[in-house]
C-alpha cells in the first residue's frame, strides 16, 4: 500500500470477520484501491486474522498491496469538525449480506 495515496477506513470488531465484511470490503476496495482495516480492541480476544486474510485471498486481494490490517483501540465515537478532507460512507449491501450477523456466528461458536 501507497500510505500516501487516497485510501478508505473500515473501521469495526470483525469478531468474526464474514462474507458481509468481504463485501464491505470489496464496495470499499472500489473507490480508491486500498483499505485500512482497523480492528477495533474491544477485549473479546476473537480476531481471527487468518480466516479475514484467507477470504480476501481467496476473494483475489492481497495484503500490504490491496490493504493492512491496524489494531485501534476500543473507538465508539467519530468526532470531526469542518470540512477536513474526508467523508462518511454508509453503504447498504443486498439485504441478505446485510441480515448477516458476527453475533449470531459468536453464538454458533461459543456453543
Amino acid at each position: 500500500m501507497d500510505r500516501r495515496k487516497p485510501t478508505v477506513q473500515m473501521l469495526g470488531r470483525y469478531q468474526p470477520w464474514h462474507d458481509g465484511h468481504t463485501e464491505l470490503f470489496k464496495r470499499a476496495h472500489s473507490k480508491t484501491g486500498q483499505v485500512a482495516i482497523l480492528i477495533r480492541d474491544t477485549g473479546e480476544g476473537f480476531h481471527n486474522r487468518d480466516h479475514m486474510i484467507g477470504k480476501l485471498t481467496v476473494a483475489g486481494f492481497s495484503m500490504w498491496k490491496d490493504y493492512e490490517i491496524i489494531d485501534v483501540p476500543n473507538i465508539v465515537d467519530i468526532t470531526y469538525g469542518r470540512d477536513v478532507g474526508y467523508t462518511f460512507s454508509e453503504e447498504r449491501l443486498d439485504p441478505e449480506i446485510e441480515r448477516m450477523s458476527a453475533t449470531r456466528l459468536r453464538k454458533v461458536y461459543n456453543q
